[in-house]
Protein backbone atom coordinates (compact mmCIF):
# COMPACT_ATOMS: atom_id res chain seq x y z
CA UNK A 1 0.00 0.00 0.00
CA UNK A 2 1.26 3.16 -0.97
CA UNK A 3 1.25 7.07 0.93
CA UNK A 4 -1.14 7.88 -1.45
CA UNK A 5 -3.37 5.50 -0.91
CA UNK A 6 -4.05 6.81 2.18
CA UNK A 7 -3.95 10.51 1.02
CA UNK A 8 -8.10 10.71 0.79
CA UNK A 9 -10.78 10.12 3.07
CA UNK A 10 -11.28 6.46 2.54
CA UNK A 11 -11.75 3.94 5.14
CA UNK A 12 -9.09 1.80 6.07
CA UNK A 13 -9.04 -1.47 8.60
CA UNK A 14 -6.16 -2.36 10.23
CA UNK A 15 -7.79 -5.63 10.71
CA UNK A 16 -7.40 -9.04 13.27
CA UNK A 17 -3.94 -7.51 14.94
CA UNK A 18 -1.80 -10.54 16.31
CA UNK A 19 -1.92 -8.82 19.53
CA UNK A 20 -3.07 -5.49 20.60
CA UNK A 21 -2.64 -2.88 23.53
CA UNK A 22 -6.14 -1.51 23.95
CA UNK A 23 -8.51 -5.01 24.41
CA UNK A 24 -11.34 -3.19 22.84
CA UNK A 25 -9.67 -2.94 19.43
CA UNK A 26 -8.41 -6.71 19.53
CA UNK A 27 -10.24 -6.49 16.41
CA UNK A 28 -8.25 -3.89 14.89
CA UNK A 29 -9.28 0.02 14.28
CA UNK A 30 -10.65 1.82 11.18
CA UNK A 31 -8.88 5.05 10.30
CA UNK A 32 -10.48 7.55 7.80
CA UNK A 33 -8.42 10.61 7.02
CA UNK A 34 -6.15 11.90 10.15
CA UNK A 35 -8.16 10.10 12.50
CA UNK A 36 -9.18 6.73 14.09
CA UNK A 37 -12.79 6.76 13.66
CA UNK A 38 -13.77 2.96 15.39
CA UNK A 39 -12.20 0.12 17.45
CA UNK A 40 -13.28 -3.04 16.67
CA UNK A 41 -14.11 -5.75 18.67
CA UNK A 42 -12.32 -9.69 18.58
CA UNK A 43 -13.83 -11.37 15.90
CA UNK A 44 -16.39 -8.39 14.58
CA UNK A 45 -16.33 -6.53 11.92
CA UNK A 46 -16.65 -2.33 11.23
CA UNK A 47 -20.07 -1.08 11.92
CA UNK A 48 -19.73 0.50 8.02
CA UNK A 49 -18.25 -0.52 5.28
CA UNK A 50 -14.51 0.20 4.32
CA UNK A 51 -12.68 0.83 1.42
CA UNK A 52 -9.50 -1.07 2.35
CA UNK A 53 -7.81 -3.53 4.39
CA UNK A 54 -4.27 -4.11 5.74
CA UNK A 55 -4.04 -7.63 7.35
CA UNK A 56 -2.27 -7.00 10.45
CA UNK A 57 -2.63 -10.64 11.53
CA UNK A 58 1.19 -10.78 12.11
CA UNK A 59 1.39 -7.73 13.93
CA UNK A 60 1.25 -6.27 17.46
CA UNK A 61 -0.64 -2.79 17.47
CA UNK A 62 0.23 -0.24 19.67
CA UNK A 63 -0.59 3.65 19.04
CA UNK A 64 2.24 5.41 18.37
CA UNK A 65 5.03 5.76 21.12
CA UNK A 66 5.30 9.35 21.95
CA UNK A 67 8.97 10.44 23.42
CA UNK A 68 8.45 12.75 26.24
CA UNK A 69 12.22 14.54 26.25
CA UNK A 70 15.72 13.91 24.14
CA UNK A 71 18.48 16.16 22.42
CA UNK A 72 18.86 15.61 18.91
CA UNK A 73 21.85 17.26 18.74
CA UNK A 74 23.36 14.95 21.09
CA UNK A 75 23.65 11.93 18.73
CA UNK A 76 27.34 13.86 17.08
CA UNK A 77 28.94 12.61 20.74
CA UNK A 78 27.22 9.19 20.83
CA UNK A 79 30.02 7.34 22.61
CA UNK A 80 32.40 10.13 22.73
CA UNK A 81 35.51 8.68 24.43
CA UNK A 82 36.34 12.13 26.49
CA UNK A 83 33.08 11.90 28.21
CA UNK A 84 32.87 8.22 29.01
CA UNK A 85 32.53 6.89 32.78
CA UNK A 86 31.22 10.30 34.48
CA UNK A 87 28.42 11.36 36.11
CA UNK A 88 26.56 14.81 35.33
CA UNK A 89 28.52 17.45 35.83
CA UNK A 90 31.51 16.25 34.64
CA UNK A 91 30.10 15.12 31.45
CA UNK A 92 28.40 18.15 30.78
CA UNK A 93 31.46 20.94 31.16
CA UNK A 94 33.60 18.16 28.84
CA UNK A 95 30.83 18.05 26.19
CA UNK A 96 30.03 21.82 26.09
CA UNK A 97 33.07 22.41 24.83
CA UNK A 98 32.44 20.20 21.94
CA UNK A 99 28.08 21.29 21.54
CA UNK A 100 29.85 24.98 21.40
CA UNK A 101 31.25 24.42 17.98
CA UNK A 102 27.85 23.05 16.48
CA UNK A 103 26.47 25.12 13.09
CA UNK A 104 23.01 24.80 11.89
CA UNK A 105 24.40 22.20 8.75
CA UNK A 106 25.39 19.55 11.81
CA UNK A 107 21.92 20.33 13.56
CA UNK A 108 19.74 19.54 10.85
CA UNK A 109 21.39 16.28 10.09
CA UNK A 110 21.20 15.13 13.42
CA UNK A 111 17.84 15.86 14.24
CA UNK A 112 17.15 14.23 11.19
CA UNK A 113 19.04 11.13 12.34
CA UNK A 114 17.27 11.07 15.87
CA UNK A 115 13.61 11.82 14.16
CA UNK A 116 14.24 8.56 11.72
CA UNK A 117 15.72 6.70 14.37
CA UNK A 118 12.78 7.11 17.42
CA UNK A 119 10.25 6.89 13.48
CA UNK A 120 11.68 3.09 12.98
CA UNK A 121 11.24 2.24 17.32
CA UNK A 122 7.75 2.65 16.43
CA UNK A 123 7.50 6.24 17.76
CA UNK A 124 5.15 9.19 16.12
CA UNK A 125 5.41 12.11 18.55
CA UNK A 126 9.05 12.83 18.71
CA UNK A 127 10.29 15.85 21.54
CA UNK A 128 13.50 17.67 21.66
CA UNK A 129 15.02 20.27 24.20
CA UNK A 130 17.19 22.39 22.00
CA UNK A 131 19.27 25.04 24.13
CA UNK A 132 22.48 25.27 22.64
CA UNK A 133 22.62 28.50 20.79
CA UNK A 134 25.41 30.79 19.47
CA UNK A 135 25.70 32.86 16.25
CA UNK A 136 25.75 29.70 14.40
CA UNK A 137 22.79 28.19 15.83
CA UNK A 138 20.08 31.15 15.69
CA UNK A 139 18.01 28.97 13.43
CA UNK A 140 18.08 25.46 15.44
CA UNK A 141 14.25 25.25 16.09
CA UNK A 142 13.54 26.07 12.44
CA UNK A 143 15.54 23.49 11.20
CA UNK A 144 14.19 20.88 13.46
CA UNK A 145 10.80 22.16 12.36
CA UNK A 146 11.46 21.97 8.21
CA UNK A 147 12.61 18.28 9.24
CA UNK A 148 9.65 16.83 11.09
CA UNK A 149 7.39 18.10 8.10
CA UNK A 150 9.44 16.51 5.82
CA UNK A 151 9.72 13.14 7.30
CA UNK A 152 5.95 13.70 8.35
CA UNK A 153 6.53 12.79 12.49
CA UNK A 154 4.56 14.95 15.25
CA UNK A 155 6.99 16.85 17.11
CA UNK A 156 7.17 18.86 20.30
CA UNK A 157 9.76 21.12 19.76
CA UNK A 158 11.04 23.43 22.94
CA UNK A 159 12.80 26.87 22.66
CA UNK A 160 15.97 25.77 25.01
CA UNK A 161 17.81 28.80 26.64
CA UNK A 162 21.05 29.14 29.00
CA UNK A 163 21.92 33.06 30.01
CA UNK A 164 24.20 31.77 32.82
CA UNK A 165 28.00 31.11 31.80
CA UNK A 166 31.28 29.76 33.50
CA UNK A 167 32.13 33.70 33.83
CA UNK A 168 28.82 33.59 36.45
CA UNK A 169 29.25 30.49 38.26
CA UNK A 170 27.44 28.34 35.19
CA UNK A 171 28.33 25.52 33.23
CA UNK A 172 28.32 26.07 29.70
CA UNK A 173 31.14 28.31 27.66
CA UNK A 174 30.30 31.87 27.56
CA UNK A 175 29.77 31.64 23.70
CA UNK A 176 26.73 29.56 24.11
CA UNK A 177 24.76 32.03 26.61
CA UNK A 178 22.32 34.59 25.20
CA UNK A 179 21.31 37.73 26.35
CA UNK A 180 17.77 37.05 27.78
CA UNK A 181 15.50 39.60 26.12
CA UNK A 182 17.57 37.55 22.92
CA UNK A 183 15.89 34.45 24.59
CA UNK A 184 12.46 35.99 25.22
CA UNK A 185 11.69 37.36 21.72
CA UNK A 186 12.84 34.32 19.86
CA UNK A 187 10.67 32.32 21.79
CA UNK A 188 7.67 34.85 20.46
CA UNK A 189 8.79 34.73 17.56
CA UNK A 190 8.90 30.67 17.50
CA UNK A 191 5.63 30.76 18.82
CA UNK A 192 4.11 32.95 16.61
CA UNK A 193 5.20 30.91 13.58
CA UNK A 194 5.04 27.41 14.04
CA UNK A 195 2.84 26.72 17.05
CA UNK A 196 -0.23 24.96 16.39
CA UNK A 197 -3.62 24.16 18.67
CA UNK A 198 -6.33 22.08 18.76
CA UNK A 199 -6.56 18.72 18.06
CA UNK A 200 -4.41 16.78 15.48
CA UNK A 201 -1.56 20.04 15.66
CA UNK A 202 1.89 18.54 13.95
CA UNK A 203 4.23 21.30 15.30
CA UNK A 204 4.09 22.69 18.92
CA UNK A 205 6.58 24.68 20.93
CA UNK A 206 7.09 24.75 24.31
CA UNK A 207 9.71 27.36 26.10
CA UNK A 208 12.48 24.94 28.11
CA UNK A 209 15.21 26.65 29.88
CA UNK A 210 17.81 24.19 29.73
CA UNK A 211 17.78 24.07 33.78
CA UNK A 212 16.96 26.44 36.76
CA UNK A 213 21.07 27.08 37.48
CA UNK A 214 21.78 27.70 34.21
CA UNK A 215 19.42 30.87 33.66
CA UNK A 216 18.89 33.25 36.15
CA UNK A 217 15.87 33.63 38.09
CA UNK A 218 14.25 36.67 36.33
CA UNK A 219 14.13 34.28 33.00
CA UNK A 220 12.85 31.55 34.79
CA UNK A 221 10.03 34.04 35.87
CA UNK A 222 9.39 35.60 32.83
CA UNK A 223 9.45 32.16 31.03
CA UNK A 224 6.69 31.10 33.18
CA UNK A 225 4.99 34.67 32.47
CA UNK A 226 5.24 34.22 28.66
CA UNK A 227 4.30 30.44 28.89
CA UNK A 228 0.94 31.50 30.24
CA UNK A 229 0.39 34.34 27.95
CA UNK A 230 0.72 32.46 25.01
CA UNK A 231 -0.81 29.32 26.19
CA UNK A 232 2.31 27.16 25.66
CA UNK A 233 3.68 24.47 27.32
CA UNK A 234 6.75 24.75 30.38
CA UNK A 235 9.80 22.11 30.18
CA UNK A 236 13.26 21.44 31.95
CA UNK A 237 15.44 19.48 33.67
CA UNK A 238 14.67 18.84 37.43
CA UNK A 239 16.09 16.77 40.42
CA UNK A 240 18.11 14.61 38.10
CA UNK A 241 21.09 14.28 40.33
CA UNK A 242 22.04 14.67 44.15
CA UNK A 243 24.89 17.32 42.93
CA UNK A 244 22.06 19.28 41.22
CA UNK A 245 19.79 19.49 44.78
CA UNK A 246 23.41 20.44 46.62
CA UNK A 247 24.17 23.15 44.15
CA UNK A 248 20.63 24.76 43.81
CA UNK A 249 21.15 24.85 47.83
CA UNK A 250 23.92 26.75 47.60
CA UNK A 251 23.03 28.52 45.05
CA UNK A 252 19.19 29.57 46.16
CA UNK A 253 18.80 28.28 49.07
CA UNK A 254 16.16 26.08 48.28
CA UNK A 255 15.81 23.03 47.07
CA UNK A 256 15.00 22.34 43.37
CA UNK A 257 11.00 21.90 43.29
CA UNK A 258 10.86 24.75 46.01
CA UNK A 259 12.95 27.05 43.54
CA UNK A 260 10.63 26.01 40.56
CA UNK A 261 8.04 26.87 42.52
CA UNK A 262 8.66 29.85 43.77
CA UNK A 263 9.72 31.16 39.97
CA UNK A 264 6.06 30.12 38.98
CA UNK A 265 6.63 26.68 37.26
CA UNK A 266 4.85 24.21 39.53
CA UNK A 267 1.38 24.07 37.49
CA UNK A 268 -0.20 21.25 35.33
CA UNK A 269 1.38 23.56 32.11
CA UNK A 270 4.97 22.00 33.18
CA UNK A 271 6.40 18.74 32.50
CA UNK A 272 9.85 17.82 33.97
CA UNK A 273 13.49 15.70 32.39
CA UNK A 274 14.08 13.15 35.12
CA UNK A 275 12.00 13.99 38.46
CA UNK A 276 14.68 11.66 40.14
CA UNK A 277 15.54 13.03 44.03
CA UNK A 278 12.10 13.66 45.03
CA UNK A 279 10.71 13.47 48.74
CA UNK A 280 7.76 11.86 49.72
CA UNK A 281 6.21 15.45 50.01
CA UNK A 282 7.70 16.94 46.95
CA UNK A 283 5.83 13.93 45.09
CA UNK A 284 2.56 14.85 47.19
CA UNK A 285 3.01 18.57 45.39
CA UNK A 286 4.03 17.83 42.41
CA UNK A 287 0.73 15.14 42.07
CA UNK A 288 -1.70 17.94 42.96
CA UNK A 289 -0.27 20.75 40.59
CA UNK A 290 -0.48 18.21 38.10
CA UNK A 291 2.83 18.67 36.91
CA UNK A 292 4.23 15.88 34.63
CA UNK A 293 7.75 13.81 35.09
CA UNK A 294 9.49 12.26 31.96
CA UNK A 295 10.99 9.59 32.92
CA UNK A 296 14.76 8.39 31.48
CA UNK A 297 15.80 5.19 32.41
CA UNK A 298 18.72 4.31 30.52
CA UNK A 299 20.28 8.11 30.86
CA UNK A 300 19.54 7.34 34.66
CA UNK A 301 21.68 4.81 34.26
CA UNK A 302 24.07 5.66 32.17
CA UNK A 303 24.98 8.30 34.22
CA UNK A 304 24.29 6.91 37.49
CA UNK A 305 21.90 9.30 38.50
CA UNK A 306 19.23 7.31 40.43
CA UNK A 307 16.19 5.72 40.21
CA UNK A 308 12.81 7.61 39.29
CA UNK A 309 9.87 7.21 41.93
CA UNK A 310 7.71 6.17 39.13
CA UNK A 311 4.86 4.43 41.06
CA UNK A 312 4.75 7.09 43.56
CA UNK A 313 4.47 10.05 41.21
CA UNK A 314 1.57 8.18 38.90
CA UNK A 315 -0.01 7.38 42.18
CA UNK A 316 0.27 11.00 43.76
CA UNK A 317 -1.52 12.27 40.19
CA UNK A 318 1.26 13.49 38.22
CA UNK A 319 1.63 12.20 34.87
CA UNK A 320 4.57 10.19 34.02
CA UNK A 321 6.03 9.68 30.27
CA UNK A 322 8.74 7.84 28.78
CA UNK A 323 11.74 9.27 27.27
CA UNK A 324 15.09 8.46 25.41
CA UNK A 325 16.75 12.18 26.79
CA UNK A 326 19.82 12.78 24.38
CA UNK A 327 21.69 10.36 22.45
CA UNK A 328 24.95 10.70 24.08
CA UNK A 329 23.90 9.68 27.53
CA UNK A 330 21.85 6.73 26.17
CA UNK A 331 22.89 6.25 24.16
CA UNK A 332 20.65 5.23 21.21
CA UNK A 333 17.00 7.40 20.35
CA UNK A 334 15.49 4.25 20.52
CA UNK A 335 12.03 4.12 22.15
CA UNK A 336 10.79 0.53 22.03
CA UNK A 337 13.96 -0.23 23.80
CA UNK A 338 13.59 2.33 26.21
CA UNK A 339 10.53 0.37 27.25
CA UNK A 340 11.85 -2.81 28.03
CA UNK A 341 14.34 -0.55 30.58
CA UNK A 342 11.68 1.13 32.27
CA UNK A 343 10.44 -2.40 33.23
CA UNK A 344 12.98 -3.49 34.11
CA UNK A 345 14.21 -1.04 36.26
CA UNK A 346 10.83 -0.29 37.04
CA UNK A 347 10.87 -4.53 38.58
CA UNK A 348 14.11 -3.31 40.12
CA UNK A 349 13.33 -0.79 42.61
CA UNK A 350 9.80 -2.24 42.61
CA UNK A 351 8.60 -6.05 42.19
CA UNK A 352 7.44 -7.52 38.82
CA UNK A 353 4.15 -7.92 40.07
CA UNK A 354 4.09 -3.67 40.22
CA UNK A 355 5.83 -3.06 36.94
CA UNK A 356 3.88 -5.34 33.91
CA UNK A 357 4.70 -4.50 30.24
CA UNK A 358 0.85 -2.78 29.92
CA UNK A 359 2.41 -0.37 32.58
CA UNK A 360 5.11 1.08 30.78
CA UNK A 361 2.99 0.98 27.15
CA UNK A 362 0.52 2.80 28.87
CA UNK A 363 3.47 5.51 29.90
CA UNK A 364 4.80 5.43 26.24
CA UNK A 365 1.44 6.31 24.95
CA UNK A 366 -1.03 7.69 26.86
CA UNK A 367 1.31 8.78 29.75
CA UNK A 368 3.52 10.64 27.37
CA UNK A 369 0.91 12.27 25.52
CA UNK A 370 -0.60 13.74 29.17
CA UNK A 371 2.90 15.42 29.55
CA UNK A 372 2.70 17.08 26.21
CA UNK A 373 -1.10 18.16 27.25
CA UNK A 374 -2.36 15.94 24.72
CA UNK A 375 -5.34 14.62 24.67
CA UNK A 376 -5.92 13.27 20.74
CA UNK A 377 -2.57 10.90 20.74
CA UNK A 378 -1.62 8.00 23.25
CA UNK A 379 -4.39 5.83 22.60
CA UNK A 380 -7.19 4.01 20.00
CA UNK A 381 -9.68 5.70 21.17
CA UNK A 382 -12.26 6.40 18.24
CA UNK A 383 -11.75 10.28 17.73
CA UNK A 384 -8.04 10.39 18.50
CA UNK A 385 -5.62 10.89 15.78
CA UNK A 386 -4.45 7.90 13.52
CA UNK A 387 -0.73 7.48 15.03
CA UNK A 388 -0.10 4.10 15.29
CA UNK A 389 3.09 1.02 15.62
CA UNK A 390 2.98 -1.69 14.47
CA UNK A 391 5.34 -4.45 15.32
CA UNK A 392 6.14 -8.03 13.66
CA UNK A 393 7.53 -10.68 15.84
CA UNK A 394 9.32 -12.54 13.21
CA UNK A 395 13.25 -12.58 14.56
CA UNK A 396 14.29 -15.51 16.40
CA UNK A 397 14.29 -13.23 19.79
CA UNK A 398 10.45 -14.11 19.52
CA UNK A 399 10.61 -17.09 18.46
CA UNK A 400 7.97 -18.87 20.79
CA UNK A 401 6.98 -16.49 22.77
CA UNK A 402 3.35 -16.86 23.71
CA UNK A 403 2.35 -13.72 24.99
CA UNK A 404 2.50 -11.50 21.71
CA UNK A 405 1.87 -8.30 23.84
CA UNK A 406 4.41 -8.99 26.53
CA UNK A 407 7.31 -10.05 23.74
CA UNK A 408 7.71 -6.87 22.44
CA UNK A 409 9.00 -5.96 25.80
CA UNK A 410 10.08 -9.16 26.94
CA UNK A 411 11.85 -9.99 23.93
CA UNK A 412 13.04 -6.91 23.32
CA UNK A 413 11.42 -5.33 20.07
CA UNK A 414 13.68 -2.55 18.90
CA UNK A 415 11.61 -1.96 15.26
CA UNK A 416 8.57 -1.66 13.95
CA UNK A 417 7.39 -2.95 10.90
CA UNK A 418 4.72 -0.24 9.88
CA UNK A 419 3.96 3.23 11.22
CA UNK A 420 1.55 5.61 10.89
CA UNK A 421 1.41 8.96 11.55
CA UNK A 422 -2.09 11.29 11.15
CA UNK A 423 -3.51 8.60 9.30
CA UNK A 424 0.01 8.36 6.26
CA UNK A 425 2.00 5.05 6.09
CA UNK A 426 5.51 6.50 7.25
CA UNK A 427 7.32 3.30 7.95
CA UNK A 428 6.61 0.23 5.49
CA UNK A 429 8.65 -2.89 5.95
CA UNK A 430 10.54 -1.33 8.70
CA UNK A 431 11.50 1.54 5.75
CA UNK A 432 11.34 4.82 5.92
CA UNK A 433 9.40 6.07 3.35
CA UNK A 434 11.12 8.32 0.87
CA UNK A 435 14.55 8.56 2.68
CA UNK A 436 17.86 6.99 1.18
CA UNK A 437 18.94 5.94 4.82
CA UNK A 438 22.34 5.00 4.04
CA UNK A 439 23.25 8.57 3.06
CA UNK A 440 21.45 10.02 6.04
CA UNK A 441 24.32 8.20 7.68
CA UNK A 442 26.74 9.13 5.97
CA UNK A 443 26.03 12.77 6.39
CA UNK A 444 25.37 12.10 9.92
CA UNK A 445 29.23 10.87 10.76
CA UNK A 446 30.54 13.36 8.50
CA UNK A 447 28.92 16.17 10.59
CA UNK A 448 30.26 14.45 13.54
CA UNK A 449 33.63 13.87 12.33
CA UNK A 450 33.62 17.73 11.60
CA UNK A 451 31.85 18.38 15.47
CA UNK A 452 34.77 16.13 16.78
CA UNK A 453 37.68 17.84 14.97
CA UNK A 454 37.13 21.03 16.12
CA UNK A 455 36.77 20.18 19.73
Amino acid sequence: MSLASQANNSRLWIQHPLACSDPAAAGGVVVQGTRIVERVAAGHQPSEPVDQAFDASQHVLLPGLVNTHHHFYQTLTRAYTPALNKELFPWLTTLYDVWANLDEEQLAVASELAMVELLLSGCTTVADHHYVFSNALEGAVDRQVETAQRLGVRAALTRGSMSVGRDDGGLPPQHVVQEETTILDDSRRLISRYHQRGEGAMITVALAPCSPFSVSRELMKATAELAEAEDVRLHTHLAETEDETRYCQRLFGLRPLDYLAECGWLGDRTWLAHGIHFSDEEIRRLGEAGTGIAHCPSSNMVLGSGLCRTLELERAGAPVGLAVDGSASNDHSNLAEEMRQAMLLGRLRYSPAQVGHTDVIRWATQGSARCLGREDIGGLAPGQQADLALFKLDEPRFSSAQNPLAALLLCGAYRADRVMVAGRWRVIDAQVQNLDLEALMARHRAAAQRLWNAA
